[in-house]
């Protein structure tokens, strides 16, 4: 069965994949771009493209806003290509600017609106297609979030608007004072980070005792038809080429058995790390995060690859390292 995505559900053509951002523009820090980082970020738009990744995904930070400049440039350059595309981005995180502005998060209606205006400067866009809130805010006051939304879209800056690394009493929290729907969670999830599966796996079991997947969340999600995006879906290459020297057994013998399902089925490591995560009927939604163009056309075979039932329980039980109870 094919799977049909909720943002597709809602009406938005989004990619079975989305490319991450936050690698385009150089580093962290204020040197000044080059050609060669302009070149990047069209080569990369251009791989996805290719590969049939037709949503981006941003942030405001990344790169203390030089991928979103970068990315904004070759879009100019794709003459016509806006309407064809998803745009996505988010804010709410703020760095130190000292010792009295420390490492902080901003859910401010002034911080979301004047963050807004400067991600579509950088991208030179005029809307964005999905806003995220970043990081969730301990003074998040949801009125005033909810009033920040509104200005938005009534400006047409934003056209629809979501979460990132939130559980569901957050969620239900600012969707209680929001007119409009939150349609996305981003989450990091990935074949090393299982604790979204084994949060259910492991009700009324002691060895869910120390879980940190706010229970509820994933069903919350289904049942609101909110997308689950997955950040890290790769898990940073570790089953996918990453040196392995300093590893525990049960994530050496995961990439094994990674390498052995990529072979038998002719595809990419990277194709069958996906495609556990998509495998899952929450209709999953990977953000990878490479630049590399090999790299996302070995991601993009993961689209049109089929895993069976005990293919994926043969996966998370590798990664899991213990017995189901």
């Amino acid at each position: 069965m094919t799977a049909i995505l909720p943002l597709q559900r809602r009406g938005i053509p989004a990619s079975r994949l989305v490319l991450g951002c936050m690698g385009l523009g150089g580093g962290w820090n204020s040197e000044p771009l080059t050609t060669e980082h302009y070149k990047q970020a069209s080569e990369t738009m251009d791989a996805a493209l290719a590969s049939g990744i037709t949503m981006f995904d941003h942030a405001d930070i990344y790169t203390m806003g030089k991928a979103e400049m970068v990315f904004g440039s070759a879009l100019r350059e794709h003459t016509g290509l806006r309407e064809s595309i998803i745009l996505q981005s988010k804010c709410g995180i703020r760095f130190s600017e000292g010792p009295d502005k420390p490492h902080r998060f901003d859910f401010s209606s002034e911080h979301i609106l004047s963050s807004v205006n400067g991600i579509l400067s950088r991208l030179k866009t005029d809307y964005l297609d999905i806003l995220l809130l970043h990081r969730p805010d301990p003074l998040m006051e949801p009125e005033e979030v909810a009033a920040a939304f509104e200005k938005l879209v009534t400006a047409g800056k934003v056209r629809h608007f979501g979460v990132s690394n939130m559980g569901a009493g957050q969620i239900r929290l600012l969707q209680r004072a929001c007119t409009v729907p939150l349609i996305v969670n981003q989450l990091e999830l990935n074949l090393a980070h299982t604790d979204w599966i084994d949060q259910g796996v492991h009700i009324n079991q002691l060895a869910g005792k120390d879980q940190i997947f706010p229970e509820g969340t994933l069903e919350f999600m289904r049942m609101e038809n909110i997308q689950i995006q997955a950040w890290g879906p790769l898990a940073r290459g570790l089953f996918t080429g990453a040196p392995l020297e300093d590893q525990p057994d049960h994530v050496r013998d995961t990439a094994a058995l990674v390498t052995e399902l990529a072979e038998e089925k002719d595809t990419s490591p990277e194709a069958i790390v996906l495609a556990w995560l998509m495998k899952h009927p929450a209709c999953v939604q990977p953000v990878i995060g490479t630049v590399n163009p090999e790299r996302i056309k070995a991601c993009a075979k993961s689209v049109s690859l089929p895993l069976t039932r005990e293919e994926w329980y043969r996966l998370y039980l590798a990664s899991r390292g213990r017995p189901l109870p």
